[in-house]
């Protein structure tokens, strides 16, 4: 059992508008905060203005927070925070590893797989790491907007040291933002990063005009591929059916506040997968091709993702898919 000290100061390393948010909610918990960013000019900016204008508009940043690009400024804190793109977590970790105190507790924020070598978050960090760094991730239905506004929030937090996890837990609960916590972290790091992908076929649903009824029964049936595929990996059901699974999957694959949501959407209504980005990161689209990949590597259905993967790839029309989806063969739903 780790006996790191976890309530020292907090760093946040991300300055979009999640890790503006968590920093905000740190700050708001009574931990003084260091919000790195990579821009030293978006950073002296965010530092003077007190608002993170691009991301945040009208949230003021918590006067306890400190915004910096130095990296030496991380070393005092005994939690680090990586609330950067799934794809640019191991990136990011090589730059900054240096810099961070020895046993800091990282607590990972991306909901994401990796391309190219189909590894978790959790994974990623241990490689940049080492296998002994304590290492949890946090997921959860969350928006930014709410959280750093201090609307009420709950979330999960996993490490495979239950003692690490409960204190992470307790150290970043704060006012409204109550973190949950667990030793499954594959089952959370699934729900988080599967979730994306399956929010962006509800996205479709909608944006196609397919109706309400199509949209309940499609996330019903996703949900049912998250389950299969987790039992696989080896995520509990119980955590699937928590905050970072059913809840998540239900708040990102129904709200246009969602990106993941919202691109596909512009994906049913016609839009090219470039065109639908709309400059904004989706990670469900990046994620998709990961997730399909692991699911065939255990023989684990996976209609939906699949259908997504090729919708994002380029690789089948969105009528081609659905079509595809509806003349697959009648089974029991339990299968």
């Amino acid at each position: 059992m780790s006996t790191l000290d976890t309530g020292r100061r907090i760093a946040v390393v991300g300055g979009g508008a999640w890790g503006t948010a968590l920093a905000n909610a740190a700050a708001a918990a009574g931990h003084d905060v260091t919000l790195w960013l990579r821009d030293r000019q978006a950073a002296a900016r965010l530092e003077e203005t007190r608002e993170n204008a691009r991301y945040l508009p009208g949230v003021p940043l918590h006067r306890r927070i400190a915004a910096t690009a130095e990296a030496q400024a991380l070393g005092p804190a005994g939690t680090v925070l990586m609330v950067v793109p799934a794809q640019t977590l191991r990136g990011v970790l090589a730059d900054l590893a240096p810099a961070l105190a020895p046993g800091a507790a990282i607590v990972v924020c991306a909901k994401g797989i990796e391309r190219g070598s189909d590894a978790f978050m959790s994974e990623v960090a241990a490689e940049r790491l080492g296998a002994a760094a304590p290492v949890a991730v946090l997921s959860g239905p969350s928006f930014a907007a709410d959280v750093a506004r201090n609307l009420p929030t709950a979330v999960t937090l996993a490490a495979a040291d239950a003692g690490l996890a409960a204190r992470l837990a307790a150290t970043l609960s704060g006012p409204a933002l109550r973190v949950y916590h667990t030793d499954d972290v594959r089952g959370v790091e699934i729900g988080g990063a599967g979730k994306n992908v399956l929010a962006i076929a509800s996205g479709i649903v909608a944006g196609r005009g397919l109706g309400e009824s199509a949209r309940a029964a499609l996330i019903a049936r996703a949900f049912a591929e998250l389950m299969r595929f987790a039992r696989a990996y080896g995520g509990r059901p119980e955590t699937l059916m928590g905050l970072s699974g059913l809840g998540d999957l239900v708040l990102t694959a129904s709200s246009p506040q969602s990106r993941n949501f919202a691109f596909g959407a512009r994906l049913g209504a016609g839009a090219t997968p470039d065109e639908a980005s709309g400059g904004k990161l989706a990670e469900g689209a990046f994620t998709a091709a990961a997730l399909v990949d692991l699911a065939r590597a255990k023989a684990v259905e996976m209609p939906v993702a699949e259908a997504v993967a090729a919708i994002v790839s380029g690789g089948a029309s969105v009528d081609a898919v659905i079509a595809a989806l509806l003349a697959r063969p009648l089974r029991g739903e339990a299968e």
